[in-house]
């Protein structure tokens, strides 16, 4: 039988307590004095000071540390420890991570800093369903601050809005007495001040499991400042934490410190069927599919089907012909390329609208965990009208000798690309031509698979030539060399994508590549590899089929611990399923009616970008639009006048394109297509940030392979993005996929033979 000891929040304190406890230990009782500047005695039976939350927070650390003190005396040790909100601090204070004089100054400035941001209230909302109480607080400035139970959530925002909220609303509401909205977005400024007071403060990795409440999930290793940070300004996932208990096999609870609410918590969400929680990683169970199987360590197969190209395997040394491909803005984190460099993978760097000093940030972080020979590459995003920051990139990664990127949205070839592949660029000692840097191009198009298939254009070598970005020798082993030796083929991916079919496209690039072989007689085969959908093991296995050398995946690894985007983002991610995702325009492409393909459920971001290009269409200028929609594109889309988007937007081009502010000033529908795409960016940032309130406006690049994955995970620890770690994901899915393809030959030979 397991037991989980656990630590009750603020809104527990009653006058009087901590009897006994605090006569029991006078030593400590007087160094919590000597920090706080008052007596803790005097604290816990004065009842105005214990309605404050700058005087409660230290006096309930106080008397559930001492609590814990005297009942670990008694005998008995806990499998895990919880606290609730504030009570977390003692759970991890009994876990060993910090001694009891930094815990309680450590809360001692977390009450005065969340003190601070009051003018709020807070409700408690009692049997109402929490996905619906969610759907209404859409729009508002109120958000979710602790999902306590199944029964109950607790709700965090100005007091005007919640009483509007409160009428015709599902549920039994229970105001409560407070006057900060805890947990909330109310809370990020004391969260950001709060980092500050934990630098320097070492905190020690938990001798029991500690549970969450950011995540609900147990702390691991090295992330207890940042949890500790985020637990301010995020929801308390109390009733996740209590689920992955029971999973775990916990059927006691023992709650330490004044009241009993996590008591009766604990028996209603025990009424309540759990979820599955992660367990050690196993692989996902199909009962149907023969190809589900036990997982395997992460070396090389040693009998049955290897897929893809064992030359690629062995020219990009990874332990499978699988990349991990970019993800814009960092959400293809640094974090990501080193986990999947560590594991033997390789994964791409999202630097795709990311300033040079921010990929630089990134390429020291990266370089320093894998080494200068680490298996890792970045992206190079082409831009339109962004030539300049193309170049000073691809300085950059010369600067910084990184040998393999992964191009996207090209659409025709450029000088800076062509400059990057053939820099370094000579003839080994038998005379044979060698490029010591790698283009993973992806291309969804014929005519633009058909120009990386070829030598750089002549004209284009001799131009970096004469600027004297090439030197005459690595522009003649250039003209027998193409500009990618690794071709993907990317079919209805997220993001940028022209929706192509694999079936028709792959095929078609496989017979270029057999054309361009023998046009042009390269020493070594061009490679194909494929992307997009690819989120199970049916698509993993028909890719190879077809005939891939290599498989890149893409949107299933935007939803892991390691991408680089809000939890906010990743939750949206995990209830995704194959239909629920939609097209909208690209904010960069806007005028020209490019797409984008992102989430639909759960945002109605597609639905808002659709009618901006809509009203683009229609109108010359902003003026011209009627007054109604333009109200509502300023107070629901915008949240702010045209006026001050154009403000914003006119400082930003007089600092980076003066040309272009030029041309709007002069053109009034131009000004229209930039205050639009200026809603695109925004929505990027709300997501990327995961702005509670705002995920009806979040911009999620999604491909149905998010989808195709959680279907696949369904009833598995990776139903649980926080266990989807994205070497997992790359071993799971080709593991997987093998023995799909290894089951169906037994299957064609046996049928062969009857």
């Amino acid at each position: 039988m397991s037991v989980v000891w656990v630590f009750p929040g603020q809104g527990s304190q009653r006058k009087g307590m901590g009897a006994g406890a605090l006569e029991r230990y006078p030593g400590l009782c007087e160094r919590a004095d000597e920090i706080l500047g008052y007596s803790v005695a005097e604290l816990c039976d004065d009842p105005v000071r214990l309605r404050d939350t700058r005087y409660v927070q230290p006096a309930l650390f106080t008397v559930n540390a001492l609590s814990f003190l005297a009942r670990q005396e008694a005998g008995g040790r806990p499998d895990y420890l919880a606290g609730h909100s504030l009570g977390e601090y003692a759970a991890l204070f009994a876990a060993g991570c910090f001694d009891f004089e930094t815990a309680l100054a450590l809360v001692k400035r977390r009450g005065e800093l969340m003190s601070a941001a009051d003018g709020g209230a807070m409700a408690a909302v009692l049997g109402a369903d929490p996905e619906r109480l969610e759907e209404l607080l859409a729009g508002t400035g109120v958000d979710v601050a602790n999902y306590n139970s199944p029964e109950q959530v607790v709700l965090a925002g100005p007091k005007d809005e919640l009483d509007a909220l409160r009428r015709g609303a599902p549920g039994k509401w229970v105001p409560l007495s407070v006057s900060v909205p805890s947990h909330s977005r109310y809370m990020e400024p004391a969260a950001a001040a709060f980092a500050e007071a934990l630098e320097g403060v070492r905190i020690e990795e938990p001798r029991v499991p500690v549970i969450s409440n950011v995540t609900g999930r147990p702390y691991r290793a090295g992330e207890a400042a940042e949890l500790l940070r985020r637990q301010i300004c995020n929801p308390v996932r109390w009733v996740d934490g209590l689920r992955y208990l029971m999973a775990q096999g916990v059927s006691e609870l023992e709650e330490i410190g004044p009241g009993d609410v996590l008591g009766k918590l604990w028996q209603v969400t025990r009424r309540h069927p759990p979820e599955p929680a992660p367990q050690e990683p196993a692989m996902p169970a199909r009962p149907a599919t023969p190809a589900v199987r036990e997982p395997v360590t992460p070396a090389v197969r040693e009998a049955g089907v290897v897929l893809g190209s064992a030359e690629f395997r062995a020219d990009y040394r990874v332990r499978h012909a699988y990349l991990a491909g970019s993800m814009f803005k960092g959400i293809a984190s640094a974090d990501l390329v080193i986990r999947m460099g560590r594991a033997g993978l390789m994964g791409f760097f999202g630097a795709g609208g990311l300033t040079p000093d921010e990929i630089a940030a990134a390429l020291d972080t990266i370089q320093g965990a894998l080494g200068p020979d680490g298996a890792y590459g970045v992206n190079l995003l082409h831009g339109l009208g962004e030539e300049g920051l193309e170049r000073e990139t691809v300085d950059l990664l010369l600067r910084r000798d990184v040998r393999h990127i992964e191009a996207a949205a090209y659409p025709h070839l450029t000088a800076p690309l062509v400059r990057y592949r053939y820099s370094g660029a000579h003839r080994d000692a038998s005379g044979r031509p060698v490029a010591v840097r790698h283009v993973v191009a992806k291309v969804s198009r014929p005519e633009v698979a058909a120009a990386f298939m070829r030598p750089a254009p002549k004209a284009v070598l001799e131009r970096l030539v004469r600027e004297g970005a090439l030197s005459a020798a690595e522009a003649e082993v250039a003209a027998e060399l193409p500009v990618s030796a690794d071709v993907c083929v990317e079919a209805d991916s997220a993001g940028h994508t022209d929706g192509r079919s694999p079936y028709a496209l792959m095929p078609a690039i496989l017979r270029l590549r057999d054309e361009a072989m023998a046009a042009h007689g390269y020493a070594r085969r061009i490679r194909v590899g494929a992307s997009g959908g690819i989120g199970a093991p049916e698509a993993a296995a028909a890719a190879f089929v077809l005939g891939a050398d290599f498989i890149v995946t893409g949107s299933v690894n935007q939803c892991t611990p390691e991408a680089g985007t809000s939890d906010a983002v990743k939750d949206l991610l995990a209830g995704l399923d194959v239909q629920d995702t939609a097209y909208a325009p690209a904010g960069d492409l806007f005028e020209l009616g490019a797409q984008v393909q992102v989430a639909r459920k759960g945002t109605l971001f597609p639905a808002r970008a659709n009618k901006l290009y809509q009203l683009y269409r229609q109108y010359g200028s902003l003026e011209e639009i009627d007054e109604r929609t333009r109200r509502t594109i300023q107070d629901k889309f915008f949240r702010r006048s045209f006026a001050e988007v154009w403000e914003e937007t006119r400082a930003f081009l007089a600092a980076r394109r003066p040309g272009e502010l030029a041309r709007a000033e002069r053109d009034p529908k131009h000004r229209m297509a930039l205050v639009f795409r200026w809603y695109f960016v925004h929505t990027i940032r709300l997501a990327l940030r995961g702005e509670a309130g705002r995920q009806v406006d979040y911009q999620v690049h999604c491909g149905p392979a998010m989808g195709a994955f959680n279907r696949w995970v369904a009833g598995t620890e990776l139903a649980d993005w926080r266990a989807r770690h994205v070497d997992v994901i790359a071993d799971r899915l080709m593991e997987a996929a093998a023995g799909l393809l290894e089951a169906r030959l037994r299957d064609l030979t046996k049928d062969g033979q009857t």
